[in-house]
């Protein structure tokens, strides 16, 4: 009879979305107590005798290789290797397939490839890959540039996903002209010498435009435009019958609390609010009011399916493309100032210290008293608070003393904190990048997300008292050799740190080089070795927040997991949870986990959109501003140059090694940096760049600049007496649109 320890060990290792880790952060993930770890730790012991399991680096248990085989996804670079994730965690990872034995796959195909060793490092076997056949095409449509050379057609895709140009047969089929952005789509890949054949399926106007480029990200990405009839409609009746007096019954009417709103000057629609009153023993309570989404999208019907399917709204510059109809996301689901909406409330007791003393949840009704912006909070802060309504005023500073003294709380606790820089992109009246200023970094930004995280921790939390399997946020703790590396790299950059690097001595690195040269490599470093938070039921908890348990709940206007927690905390307010009823609410641990791979995917391809549609609209705007000066710092060297990020517009670019001063540069990998052998310079990450911009080519989304003079970044040295650093704005955060 299967032991049921090992059989359960085996299907949580067998899931999507599972990385290999050790024995002891595997129990914790299967919520393995302390008396049944021994029994625990002798089934894995008795799997990977069976060969049923392996331990891999770092001796994290995985799933051995079933064959000299792989199946998996694509992922191919510019220079010409690839790797390829597999479908099912095996020993060795991403697979890396080296230039000339992709076999013609692009990036998202599925391919099946042959797994070859290539010798040992650091008593490490090494493996590598070759792509023997393309199971699927991940993609038969891309966008490019038309063009007419030597009497025939031709598209040249953008991206770095295609680099052959596709050949286009019946150009007057669309009407189309040399120099439009057009999208195509393949009826023959290329092989061997034989061209790429497509025809063309849309225009997407000239080339070299703001909407062009916006409209070439949208088909791109294949992200949804418009609502198909039925969904609107569905929205159009849901918004009909949103009549709040009929709602009062089983609600608590909130509409007398001092409520506001903390959003962008351009915000559209609004689905957090807050309020604060301070405890007569000290302290305070906080209420955190959402909008109450899960009142007018029932689960299964079509609005609810065209939610998933989207996974979140997109944010493009003048642009949005929401995950539902604008008639509730930018009406009755908007916490409109003056307007009466139905809230999913959060109230939180505080001591002095920021430290949570318990939390209750309602069903409520709001009436939001003031729409602040980022800038007329901090304006209210910082004492000029005319024109603004008193009891919203006191209110905002009673937040701004206790949102300090919760990120000090944090803090304490191991949070993390990346310190990137972020610019607002500044545009003309046709939509193209005209300039760009450092972004908002002020403390109200921070107001906001402090209460934010509390509340969805706070959820999070019942939820996980309740027994209930949820959509839970989670970033995973990084293994041991994370820490190793970090520790190797850091030491090249000339700083003095602990052979291993646990969280402690991570977070004294961070707060050293906060406004530093380094800083940026330094903090990108961190953010890129560790694994991207996603959407899971598993209970691994989130990392850089130091949190044990974490979901998303706050907005649920824009992501469709905090949907599924808003319907959950409904059938626990109304005592539903559970019943009959409540069935497609509570979903099963197995639904859960495909509902949090589909939407940790839509996440990325937004946010990958996102990236790619502001780049292009800088390298439009330096495309005409070839030969002008900028001031950068460098933040990679490799064997093909040097890797600049411009301070005007946060881009990199690229010095390759004809564009360095005169001199024989080789990479020394040890020290991490270009030496010249004739001169003894170096170059190395944080070093501040004068560059001139050299050429600009759009379609591949290339930047090359040349090196004019340069400032050597002084090493720095990791002293534990250092103390955080103030307030900053963590990687990747909109105002309000926090993604941790």
């Amino acid at each position: 009879m299967p032991d049921p320890t090992s059989e359960r060990i085996l299907k949580f290792i067998s899931e999507a979305g599972y990385r290999p880790q050790r024995v002891r952060r595997l129990a914790r993930s299967m919520g393995i107590r302390e008396a049944e770890y021994a029994g625990f730790r002798d089934a894995v012991k008795d799997l990977m005798r069976s060969g049923r399991v392996v331990l891999g680096g770092g001796n994290a248990v995985m799933l051995p290789q079933a064959s000299g085989f792989v199946v998996g996804t694509y992922r191919g670079n510019p220079r010409g290797f690839g790797f390829v994730v597999p479908e099912s965690p095996d020993e060795h990872g991403d697979l890396y397939i080296p230039p000339g034995e992709s076999r013609g796959a692009l990036t998202g195909d599925i391919v099946r490839a042959r797994v070859l060793r290539r010798g040992r490092r650091g008593g490490r076997m090494l493996y590598e890959g070759r792509v023997v056949e393309i199971l699927e095409r991940g993609n038969n449509q891309f966008v490019g540039e038309l063009r007419h050379e030597a009497g025939r057609w031709f598209v040249w895709p953008d991206g770095n996903t295609l680099s052959v140009p596709i050949e286009i047969a019946d150009v007057a089929a669309k009407s189309a002209r040399a120099g439009e952005q057009v999208a195509v789509e393949i009826i023959e890949y290329p092989k061997g010498r034989a061209p790429a054949r497509g025809v063309i399926v849309k225009r997407l106007g000239r080339r070299g435009r703001a909407d062009a480029a916006i409209r070439s990200i949208i088909w791109q990405y294949h992200l949804p435009e418009e609502f198909p009839p039925e969904v609107l409609e569905e929205a159009r009746e849901a918004a009909r019958s949103a009549r709040i007096e009929d709602e009062l019954e089983g609600r608590e009417d909130l509409r007398g609390l001092a409520t506001f709103t903390i959003d962008p000057e351009d915000a559209r629609d609004f689905d957090d609010a807050i309020s604060i009153r301070p405890l007569d023993r000290s302290g305070w309570e906080v209420g955190v009011h959402i909008a109450d989404v899960s009142r007018y999208v029932r689960p299964g019907g079509a609005l609810d399916r065209e939610a998933y399917k989207r996974g979140n709204s997109v944010y493009f510059p003048g642009l949005v493309l929401p995950m539902l109809p604008e008639v509730l996301s930018n009406g009755v689901c908007s916490l409109q100032e003056g307007q009466a909406r139905l809230v999913k409330s959060v109230f939180i007791r505080y001591d002095p210290s920021g430290k949570p003393l318990g939390s209750r949840f309602a069903n409520g009704v709001i009436q939001s008293r003031k729409r602040l912006t980022y800038e007329q909070a901090t304006a209210i802060l910082g004492g000029r608070s005319g024109g603004f309504p008193r009891e919203v005023v006191e209110a905002l500073r009673e937040a701004e003393k206790l949102a300090r003294a919760i990120r000090k709380r944090r803090l304490e606790d191991g949070m993390l904190v990346l310190d990137l820089p972020e610019v607002e992109l500044e545009f003309d009246e046709k939509g193209n990048v005209c300039g760009a200023r450092p972004a908002d970094t002020s403390f109200s930004h921070t107001l906001i997300e402090m209460f934010m995280v509390e509340a969805n921790e706070a959820v999070a939390r019942r939820l996980s008292r309740l027994g209930v399997p949820f959509l839970r946020r989670v970033h995973p703790e990084p293994g041991d050799d994370v820490g190793q590396r970090l520790g190797a790299f850091f030491r090249t950059m000339g700083h003095d740190v602990p052979r291993k690097m646990g969280r402690s001595e991570i977070r004294e690195l961070l707060d050293q080089t906060r406004g530093r040269p380094e800083a940026f490599a330094v903090h990108m470093a961190v953010l890129r070795s560790f694994e991207k938070a996603v959407y899971s039921p598993k209970p691994l908890g989130h990392y850089a927040l130091a949190s044990e348990d974490y979901c998303h709940f706050t907005s649920p206007i824009r992501r469709y997991p905090d949907l599924t927690i808003h319907r959950l905390l409904d059938g626990y307010l109304t005592g539903r949870l559970g019943s009959k009823g409540e069935r497609r609410a509570v979903m099963s641990y197995r639904e859960l986990v495909e509902v949090g791979a589909h939407c940790s995917f839509t996440e990325r391809r937004a946010e990958d959109a996102e990236r790619e549609l502001r780049k292009v609209l800088i390298l439009l705007l330096l495309e005409k501003r070839a030969g002008e000066l900028f001031a950068g710092v460098v933040t990679g060297v490799a064997n093909v140059g040097v890797f600049v990020q411009l301070n005007e517009f946060l881009i990199d670019g690229l010095i390759r090694f004809a564009d360095l001063p005169d001199d024989w540069w080789h990479l020394d990998e040890h020290l991490g940096a270009l030496i010249g052998s004739r001169t003894g310079r170096r170059i190395r990450l944080g070093d501040r760049v004068r560059v001139a911009i050299k050429r600009v080519n759009v379609a591949a989304r290339e930047l090359d600049l040349t090196l004019l003079d340069l400032e050597p970044a002084g090493p720095g040295r990791l002293r534990r007496s250092e103390s955080p650093g103030g307030p900053r704005r963590r990687a990747g955060v909109r105002p309000a649109r926090s993604r941790r």
